[in-house]
């Protein structure tokens, strides 16, 4: 890790004192050393939003994460679109996590406009409370993840605010349950 990026690490360190319990300080997370291309990627958003990251994780080669908190990811995400590229969003998937009290959102990020980032995925995540999971949508940044939104709205129960369909998708207009991928869920008769 560079000393620029050392600095920028220990200064978000620093500043997660006073960032709420949700975040953790910036890590990199590496399997041996960071990929030249991801890392070019990631230090443009590091630079950029370092006091307003959680975490960068570089995955695998062409797979690179960062977790952001709720508030902060319409921001983030304008400035993966317009400054680095990513034009669509590939998918976006949820994941519950009850011990932490919290649903991770995960938005795929790749392009079909350039040809060195079609081979990449940039995973934008955020968390939120489970009892209170509101989050705003990122249709107006990416307007392919529209129906993605929907299903986590639907199967996980995260509310995504300023999406104009946050209404049943998949199940029966009569489900009465709790969202279905939320890990207390139980199929009746099991």
């Amino acid at each position: 890790m560079g000393s620029d990026q050392s600095k920028t690490q220990n200064n978000s360190e620093q500043k997660k004192s006073s960032t709420d319990s949700t975040q953790t300080s910036i890590s990199k997370k590496t399997e041996s050393i960071t990929p030249e291309f991801e890392g070019s990627l990631i230090n443009q958003i590091v630079t950029r939003f370092s006091d307003k990251l959680v975490q960068v994780i570089y995955v695998r080669p062409g797979r690179a994460k960062i977790l952001v908190p709720p508030n902060e990811i319409v921001q983030v995400a304008s400035f993966i679109k317009d400054r680095l590229g990513f034009d669509h969003a590939e998918s976006v998937s949820g994941t519950d996590y009850p011990k932490d009290n919290q649903i991770e959102v995960i938005y795929h990020l790749s392009s079909y406009s350039d040809d060195k980032l079609s081979s990449q995925i940039l995973a934008l995540s955020t968390r939120v409370d489970r009892n209170e999971s509101r989050m705003p949508t990122l249709i107006n940044i990416f307007k392919s993840a529209e129906y993605h939104e929907r299903e986590t709205f639907e199967m996980l129960g995260v509310y995504f605010e300023g999406h104009p369909r946050n209404e049943r998708f998949l199940l029966p207009e009569d489900w009465a349950d709790i969202p279905p991928l939320r890990k207390e869920f139980r199929i009746k008769g099991r």
